[in-house]
């Protein structure tokens, strides 16, 4: 029979190495936690949290998201300068809501709903997701407004308003409910919401002098995107009434300030005076 000894002298000289490794890993496990020890000396974290905002989100950036240093260098050109007093911000939403527009939303929602997020690296939020909500609100009012209009392309009729038959002899089935079908095509609805229409609009009301941005050459604001940056803020104050006053009072915007100037018209009963 072998003997056993032999083993048991490998086990016991291969578990030698091991033991200082464990006793090493217990001293590093000491040593570790000391840094996480109480100490009296106050951290940087502490230091922000304490810190009461001296001015509104709106208006500075916040002081944990700012850079100690630029890295890039400064852009070439005239320097693009946001608009900063809250009154000519005040006077386009009167422009576009009417008088006392400026009252309908609070201080903080009126300046995000015209900050997009190329402003300040979007540190001082941006009106995305105001937008997103805002242009489902307009999408749906202007296919409601297109199902009820008269179409331009409709099927060609006689003298008697019948139906002409097609080279193939066919007649299709007509109905007064079904006439304006072709509105709810996405090629319909584009033309009415094309972003250089709704850029115009904006400007009309003076958004292209509030809404807070940072073109790509300040020389050339059309090339850098202006009427998809006024779009989306236009977008984004339909959104912003819609939380805020509810879905009644921004259907009623819609019809009334954005619809209507391009060529729509709404019944006075369904639709009040703001």
């Amino acid at each position: 029979m072998a003997s056993k000894r032999p083993f048991q002298s490998l086990f016991s000289t291969a578990a030698c190495p091991l033991r200082p490794a464990q006793s090493s890993r217990q001293t590093l496990v000491r040593t570790s936690a000391c840094p996480f020890s109480t100490s009296t000396v106050p951290s940087s974290t502490q230091e922000y949290e304490a810190e009461e905002p001296s001015k509104p989100r709106w208006q500075q950036t916040p002081p944990r998201m700012m850079a100690p240093f630029r890295v890039r260098p400064l852009p070439r050109g005239p320097v693009f300068k946001v608009n900063e007093d809250p009154r000519k911000l005040d006077d386009a939403y009167n422009r576009m809501l009417g008088q006392g527009g400026d009252k309908m939303l609070t201080e903080e929602v009126k300046w995000l709903a015209v900050t997009h997020k190329s402003f300040d690296h979007g540190r001082r939020g941006f009106n995305d997701r105001l937008a997103f909500l805002g242009k489902r609100i307009v999408s749906l009012q202007t296919s409601q407004a297109l199902l009820s209009s008269p179409q331009p392309d409709q099927w060609p009729r006689d003298d008697q308003n019948r139906p002409l038959p097609d080279k193939f002899g066919r007649v299709p089935f007509m109905h007064s409910a079904l006439s304006g079908l072709p509105g709810l095509t996405n090629d319909a609805e584009a033309r009415v919401l094309d972003k250089t229409r709704l850029a115009g609009l904006a400007e009309r009301y003076g958004f292209n002098h509030v809404t807070r941005w940072k073109p790509k050459r300040t020389d050339d604001l059309q090339s850098s995107g202006q009427d998809s940056v006024l779009t989306t803020s236009l977008y984004a104050v339909i959104g912003a009434l819609a939380l805020e006053r509810g879905g009644e009072i921004a259907n009623k915007v819609v019809q009334q300030r954005i619809l209507a100037p391009l060529g729509f018209n709404f019944d006075d009963s369904a639709s009040s005076t703001l």
